[in-house]
């Protein structure tokens, strides 16, 4: 069943401390809100999201129902009271996908859904069909640029904007939703990420947590550290890194490019490769993963993106602000957007190394009163801007949009 015009999940207490914090209702059981994405894997901001969204809408009085392939993240479902439903959403075969409409169909119609939100393609596509049929609201949130370089590309990601709304996860997409595939602006809400302040809170990452981190990233006293986060793929911008630091011509610095090559060997070779080429085998190293990205934040004087095509939003320049660190970010897409140049951290024109390293030598030079302004100024723009709880309740408040919308209808 629909809710009437009267049932919403949206948080409503102005007098709570938290306006952002979604507060449950007691009058009548809120809707069911199921979200469709391929896994949910511990690592990728998709995945924390539909986490952190379905504990939302646990919390204001509804029902989460999660539909994926499962994966790390899925006990923490359990936990928020919420289900999960496994389904082969990952698989891009198209039997597979056609006979996902029908499983779909069947999660809709037992869990009584009520409106359905798909977060990837080609789980997109068999929910889009299912929620055609069982005559639920259906919407989306557009993740990424996607690629969109032939009319067969364009098609597959079109389904992304056939929902009564689409969710933009910065202005930069919401601009790339509506002149590329012709989306008003009137069904495009932009909701950026949102991060955890309790996790990264910098009153809450132990000395012991960062002495841990500094001993498995190897790292000397007394130098400063320059990290770049970011799994080892070309566009993230390493090899852009490594010359920046080579042309900075400094040996009093050390640096961690931190990330997974995920299968990528050849590339991780050529950055090995690129180290020893530039003279830099003491100073830049790579390590696999962060078992604490919080603690290795705290261990960095500078964290640097340099990725070289457009970040959809980019959760690292956030996570860094949230913990008062000077950030350099690419000057272009979501980074224009979580970044204020000479207040929270700067941005340098996108593979262009001599200014990356003037950028990265400004920082490491800060006197500690102006790092200290820095640090207020980047903790209080994430607080103000991009927080988890303000992620989670305008999201929430498009659900009620749409919903209200099809109970008109």
């Amino acid at each position: 069943m629909l809710p009437d015009e009267h049932t919403s999940i949206r948080p409503a207490d102005p007098a709570t401390s938290d306006p952002w914090f979604p507060r449950a209702r007691t009058a009548q059981e809120g809707p069911t809100i199921l979200q469709v994405l391929p896994a949910l894997g511990e690592q990728g901001g998709v995945e924390r999201g539909t986490v952190d969204v379905a504990a939302a809408i646990v919390a204001a009085g509804g029902r989460a129902v999660v539909a994926s392939a499962g994966g790390a993240r899925v006990p923490s479902l359990a936990r928020i009271g919420a289900h999960h439903a496994a389904l082969p959403m990952a698989s891009k075969n198209p039997m597979v996908m056609f006979k996902n409409v029908r499983r779909l169909e069947e999660v809709i119609r037992s869990h009584r859904v009520d409106l359905v939100h798909a977060r990837s393609r080609a789980p997109a596509w068999s929910a889009w069909e299912a929620a055609r049929r069982a005559g639920v609201p259906f919407m989306t949130t557009f993740h990424g640029t996607y690629g969109a370089g032939s009319l067969l590309k364009l098609r597959y990601n079109s389904v992304m904007v056939r929902g009564r709304r689409v969710i933009a996860i910065s202005r930069f997409i919401a601009e790339h939703v509506h002149s590329v595939y012709g989306v008003s602006p009137e069904r495009i809400r932009v909701i950026h990420r949102g991060v955890d302040l309790e996790h990264f809170d910098p009153r809450n990452v132990s000395v012991d947590r960062i002495v841990t981190q500094s001993g498995r990233f190897r790292l000397k006293d007394g130098l400063p550290l320059i990290l770049l986060p970011g799994r080892l793929t070309r566009w993230k911008g390493q090899l852009v890194l490594i010359e920046a630091i080579r042309r900075l011509g400094r040996s009093d610095v050390q640096c961690v490019l931190l990330g997974s090559d995920q299968g990528r060997s050849a590339y991780r070779a050529e950055l090995e490769s690129e180290i020893v080429k530039a003279g830099l085998g003491g100073v830049v190293r790579i390590i696999d993963r962060a078992d604490d990205l919080a603690a290795a934040y705290m261990l960095s004087d500078v964290v640097v993106s340099a990725s070289t095509e457009p970040e959809a939003f980019g959760r690292v320049m956030v996570e860094a602000q949230a913990l008062g660190r000077p950030v350099i970010g690419s000057d272009h897409g979501g980074s224009r957007e979580t970044v204020v140049p000479g207040v929270t951290g700067w941005l340098t024109p996108p593979s262009d190394p001599d200014a990356l390293a003037v950028a990265i030598n400004e920082a490491l030079n800060l006197a500690t009163p102006h790092r200290q302004q820095l640090a207020e100024a980047a903790m209080a723009h994430v607080r103000t801007h991009f927080t988890r709880d303000r992620m989670c309740a305008e999201t929430l408040a498009v659900y009620d949009e749409v919903l209200a919308e099809g109970a008109a209808a």
